[in-house]
């Protein structure tokens, strides 16, 4: 009679598959909770410790560690091993169905303790799972429950030596093995190195990533795509969708954008993003009060672009909306009256509820050819920055808040990245492109009459004299930059002859 092991934290489809082994004439071994599900369906099973001879131990900590267990499951199809196994009265294993305390999931949830954390660090059912995946050319391992009608349907039809299933099988558990250890050492690293992360790169970067969305396709039709999350149970940006279309690949790069950007402001903000760029940014009392600011700064680049809040949408934001064909909303929350109007009146349009704010206690990773790019996030300027006037005429209060927003703004578009401001919202934004003074002629053509006693904020030093002097051209009154070129003092020089206000930051922020 084959035998099967039986170990499972997830029972779902447990017991149709039990049923079916039984009906094949398998002897079924089961551990702790497994073994009383099954007994509970009436399915005949042997216990644990009645193969081993042994009971659990340490509230159930030790159940199969044993050679009963595991010279069952790790002998060969040769006379030798048979032998052995004979004489120590033990009879082989063949089918371990086995998946794994939910550690993942249990460190998902905000508040969990370390020794809650700790009590779900599975060692028996990852010993049993790569121990069957080693001899998978006699043993067949099976770790997800999709799995199950598959295997019986195979044994069913006599097929219960197909070397090229057992293979496949034994991939997947040490797939799961891997992830599963990458996410406890993920977890545990985080820990340790809690007060050095920012000032230091670990030698090897655990990520642990799993699909959790197959996506329609990637950033053109002919690419495949998914969503890939740190975490089970979570969805695009740790969020959860709440309506609309499925999120594409573009929406959700989008996304990730102007939540970075709405994240970066303390008072209610709003972000509306088109191909990765904020094209309107604006605060105010409130984000009903700050959305028609944000539209004004470039209304046509908002059409099809993704809105960020970082307040909750209400039923004043979703009025002010008005027609504006918008792709995705994401915010910490949507209130009921928001998802309904929005449901009537957007049918299509993807809501991303996510409580996650932009902290920077993850790392920045970003794949090259062979190899992947890491770096802390940018959350804006060093607790060192200091912002230095180096013109003659000084800026008023008034003027150093708004560009203290344009800076804060220009931090999220890519470069070489200019922002127009006037008060708490965007006039004019030009970026991603490979000239700074094509950039500035950008913002301003954007902001048209609006750049007029508007203040400009560049993600770089300017290398040249000529963007400054088409600022000046505009009638912009205030420039905030990092500094640092060789032609520093031309740039002054140009600053001065224009009566415009210039203070250098000492601090670059490029986005690529």
């Amino acid at each position: 009679m084959p035998r099967a092991l039986l170990s499972v934290y997830d029972k779902t489809g447990l017991i149709e598959f039990a049923e079916r082994l039984v009906t094949l004439g398998w002897d079924l071994v089961a551990s702790g909770g497994t073994e009383r599900a099954l007994r509970d369906a009436k399915l005949p099973v042997t216990s644990v410790e009645q193969v081993t001879g042994s009971p659990e131990m340490l509230g159930g900590r030790v159940k199969t560690l044993h050679p009963a267990i595991f010279g069952a499951i790790l002998a060969r199809d040769h006379a030798d091993d048979n032998a052995e196994l004979q004489a120590h009265g033990f009879a082989p294993i063949t089918l371990v169905v086995c998946n794994l305390y939910p550690f993942q999931q249990t460190v998902a949830v905000p508040g969990t303790s370390l020794q809650d954390a700790i009590e779900q660090i599975d060692i028996g059912g990852v010993t049993l799972l790569r121990a069957a995946a080693k001899n998978f050319m006699r043993t067949t391992v099976v770790c997800d429950p999709a799995d199950y009608p598959r295997v019986a349907a195979a044994l069913e039809g006599g097929a219960s030596h197909d070397l090229a299933m057992h293979r496949e099988l034994a991939v997947k558990a040490f797939a799961h093995t891997r992830d599963y250890d990458t996410a406890i050492h993920a977890y545990l690293e985080r820990g340790v190195s809690a007060t050095t992360h920012q000032d230091t790169l670990p030698e090897r970067l655990s990520i642990g990533l799993t699909r959790v969305d197959t996506l329609r396709y990637g950033e053109n039709p002919h690419q495949i795509a998914g969503y890939y999350a740190r975490g089970t149970g979570h969805g695009p940006l740790g969020g959860t969708v709440l309506g609309g279309k499925q999120l594409s690949y573009n929406n959700i790069m989008d996304l990730d954008a102007a939540w970075r950007a709405a994240c970066s402001f303390g008072t209610p903000a709003v972000v509306i993003v088109k191909h990765m760029n904020p094209c309107g940014v604006a605060t105010a009392a409130s984000v009903a009060d700050a959305f028609p600011a944000a539209l004004a700064s470039d209304p046509v680049s908002a059409f099809g672009g993704v809105v960020a809040v970082n307040r909750p949408v209400d039923g004043d934001f979703v009025t002010v909306l008005g027609s504006l064909f918008v792709e995705a909303i994401a915010a910490p929350d949507f209130s009921p009256e928001a998802v309904e109007m929005l449901a009537q009146t957007r049918k299509t349009c993807r809501l991303l509820k996510v409580p996650w704010q932009v902290d920077g206690s993850e790392w920045e990773i970003r794949s090259v050819h062979q190899g992947f790019l890491v770096q802390q996030m940018d959350l804006g300027d060093p607790d060192f920055t200091q912002f230095q006037t180096v013109t003659e005429k000084q800026a008023t209060p008034e003027i150093i808040e708004r560009l203290k927003f344009a800076w804060k703004v220009v931090q999220h578009v890519k470069s070489n990245a200019i922002v127009l401001a006037q008060e708490q919202c965007t006039v004019g934004v030009g970026g991603g492109l490979p000239s700074r003074v094509d950039a500035v002629k950008i913002a301003v053509a954007k902001a048209g009459e609006k750049s007029r006693g508007s203040v400009l904020a560049s993600d770089a030093f300017f290398p040249f004299a000529d963007g400054l002097q088409v600022a000046a051209e505009a009638g912009i009154t205030a420039v905030i930059q990092p500094g640092g070129s060789i032609r520093d003092a031309e740039v002054i020089r140009a600053a001065n002859e224009a009566g415009i206000v210039m203070i250098f930051t000492g601090v670059r922020h490029f986005r690529h």
